[in-house]
């Protein structure tokens, strides 16, 4: 497979921080949509007269969408162009945001749903794929930490926008919000991203398509039933073993073709498989952490949606600092250093937050948060960029989708942990309701998990990604 790049005709390539920003607008649309609607979901739950416990189907049914089509964006993206390909995203994304806004019932809610995350699969592992082919490996950091200042931004911004939306407008609103995001987007993405594509000459696995998608939305959807504690332990049980054993027919499937839809082929390059591993354990606490602390500071503080809000976006001001400083951290110590010191110091701060308390001093508060997020969106930034320093330009589109698809389950499965843990240890203690303490145990459970990723970062080359960080290790010294 060649890749080409086909210069937009309107204008040329921008510069790599524009061209960043332009694709963060679209993960910062969806970010924002995916914690903004939580807060809405009982207003929603008494428009369709249902329980508020029934809405949950409103957040699975995303990340179904999203388990079954992240698989197949680099394959449509080489094949049709990735620029037409995010442009059409966007487009689908917004559209269904329409759709959820005008929904009269639950089940249409669900279906726009559903075509909003047939959009969201496609943004994101597109809008990495561009910067990959589009941007010098040496630009490359500082375009992804320019990238990830928005995912940042858009979980802790959802919280309190939300709130402050349903409770002066109407829950419809919420996704009404993506429209003039979404129009700016397409139209600076249609100026502005390059075509670049790779020249597809194999058939499209089919069969891996679904069986892909058939595993991984049994998982997904088996979590969220087990973590919410919903339809019954044999249920979740069954969605969870039946999606194991549809992806272990699909890794049998996936040996026996040239191109399957998840090349797990890449896990032979050293770089893309310690950081899938090990940015897979981080994204535990990762996703765990915008689901737990605006809970902790409503439920446990006493605080409303708007003000748990405005401590919680501290994080993001951190993000957003460290997106000059990355480079200059990568180049100094390189990125096992980086991996392993830093992904200690930033889970550290992320199981300090099991120490907040209604008494604490909201400096001490924000100087968690701030040094907390500033260190995780370094290490991320690290993650989604050693990952690609020694795969080959065409398996890059295939890089993308297994990357994203692995990215998006943890992060789900963050959430699912978290949901899970505060569930047994209400259910332990006999309260009807959450308190501090039960979410100092999910803390905890979270950042237990995500610390395994350090022995796995530790496991790179001294060197790896040099080409991109500018750093060089010192040769040991002969006794």
């Amino acid at each position: 497979m060649q890749v080409t790049h086909r210069p937009c005709a309107l204008s040329p390539t921008p510069h790599f921080r524009t061209l960043a920003l332009i694709i963060a607008s679209a993960l910062f649309m969806e970010q924002l949509d995916g914690t903004i609607l939580a807060t809405a979901l009982p207003s929603m739950a008494q428009t369709f007269g249902v329980s508020p416990l029934m809405m949950s189907v409103a957040l699975t049914s995303y990340m179904l969408s999203l388990a079954v089509f992240i698989p197949a964006s680099g394959t449509v993206a080489d094949r049709y162009g990735a620029r037409r390909v995010f442009c059409a995203a966007i487009a689908v994304f917004t559209f269904g945001s329409i759709l959820c806004a005008q929904a009269t019932t639950l089940p249409f809610l669900v279906g726009a749903r559903l075509i909003q995350g047939m959009g969201g699969a496609m943004m994101v592992p597109v809008g990495r794929l561009v910067l990959l082919r589009a941007v010098s490996k040496q630009d490359l950091v500082s375009a992804m930490s320019w990238l990830l200042v928005p995912a940042m931004i858009g979980p802790v911004l959802g919280p309190p926008l939300g709130g402050l939306i349903v409770q002066v407008l109407s829950w419809r609103w919420i996704f009404y919000v993506n429209l003039p995001i979404g129009l700016i987007g397409f139209v600076l993405a249609a100026r502005m991203v390059p075509d670049v594509r790779g020249e597809v000459r194999h058939r499209f696995d089919m069969l891996g398509f679904f069986l892909s998608g058939v595993g991984l939305a049994c998982l997904v959807f088996g979590l969220e039933l087990a973590s919410r504690g919903i339809g019954g332990m044999l249920v979740s049980l069954g969605l969870l073993g039946g999606g194991a054993l549809t992806l272990v027919v699909y890794v049998l499937h996936a040996r026996r073709i040239e191109h399957p839809i998840l090349d797990i082929s890449l896990l032979s390059f050293d770089t893309f498989r310690l950081s899938m591993i090990a940015g897979s354990l981080t994204r535990i606490s990762a996703g765990a952490l915008p689901f737990l602390l605006p809970l902790m500071m409503q439920l446990g503080f006493g605080m409303s949606a708007a003000q748990s809000g405005l401590i919680t976006f501290i994080s993001a001001a951190g993000a957003v600092l460290m997106k000059t400083t990355a480079k200059p951290f990568l180049r100094r110590f390189g990125f096992r250093n980086v991996l392993v010191w830093n992904g200690i110091f930033s889970t550290l701060m992320i199981a300090a937050c099991a120490a907040f308390r209604p008494d604490w001093s909201l400096a001490a508060i924000y100087l968690v948060l701030g040094v907390g997020g500033f260190f995780q969106s370094l290490q991320f930034t690290a993650y989604n960029t050693v990952a690609y320093a020694e795969l080959p330009s065409q398996a890059l589109s295939a890089a993308t989708s297994f990357y994203t698809t692995f990215q998006q389950l943890m992060l789900s499965l963050g959430i699912c942990v978290a949901a899970g843990v505060l569930h047994a240890s209400v259910h332990w203690h006999g309260r009807e309701h959450a308190v501090t303490s039960d979410f100092s145990v999910a803390f905890l459970v979270v950042t237990a998990i995500s610390i395994l990723s350090v022995p796995v970062s530790a496991r790179l080359s001294a060197n790896a990604g040099m080409e991109m960080s500018g750093h060089r290790a010192r040769p040991s010294r002969m006794r």
